[in-house]
């Protein structure tokens, strides 16, 4: 697929992400692009991602915490995380030195939403992510991966301002209007135009994209 095929080679970790893109689409998953990563579905259902960031790169699974993992080598991607579990990479040898505990996870991933099997809820312990974010990570494949991946900071930035608002749909339509800029690395005062003087920060200087309209 192109689109996968120009993802991985604007990545750091082009050759690792290559690697595992190569034993995924090896089995009976489908190729995808769904939120900017490839993605990886079964009979139309999401099952595993790719995703590239500072440090590393990933292979997520949406129900991974049904996954049988007997050598405890599956992360969460954050510890208020319910659903996704991950396999991180550095290096293309790291993939081929686990290539068979890689293929044993997708092949279990195929099983699960084969059997239609689903991950049950459980209950945010105090100050957990909200159960509206917990529901858009659900729907939304990578956005579990992308919040955990932001720093302790941005992240409270975040779930200050989500639950900020008394109403459910009010702290929903917050998640909605930002959950682009979580899966672009952004934190909630990132500048995401580019013409802030005080990187990363926001100064107020994509004010000025209004007054040339």
């Amino acid at each position: 697929m192109e689109e996968v095929d120009a993802y991985i080679s604007r990545q750091p970790w082009a050759a690792t992400l290559q690697a595992l893109r190569a034993i995924v689409t090896d089995s009976d998953l489908t190729e995808a692009f769904k939120w900017r990563a490839p993605c990886y579905t079964y009979g139309g259902k999401n099952v595993a991602m790719l995703g590239s960031f500072k440090d590393n790169c990933v292979l997520s699974f949406f129900k991974g915490e049904l996954l049988a993992d007997p050598e405890n080598v599956l992360e969460k991607p954050g510890r208020n995380s319910r659903f996704v579990r991950l396999l991180r990479f550095t290096d293309p040898r790291q993939v081929k030195e686990r290539e068979r505990v890689v293929r044993a996870f997708v092949q279990q991933a195929i099983d699960i939403e084969r059997a239609g099997k689903q991950v049950k809820p459980k209950k945010a312990p105090g100050e957990a992510w909200p159960e509206e974010l917990q529901r858009k990570f659900a729907e939304v494949p990578g956005l579990e991966v992308a919040f955990a991946e932001l720093t302790p900071g941005r992240q409270r930035g975040y779930l200050l301002y989500f639950n900020g608002a008394k109403q459910s749909a009010t702290r929903t339509s917050r998640i909605q209007s930002h959950q682009q800029r979580i899966l672009d690395g952004k934190g909630f005062h990132d500048c995401v135009c580019g013409l802030s003087q005080r990187m990363p920060r926001c100064d107020g200087s994509h004010k000025a994209l209004k007054d040339l309209r």
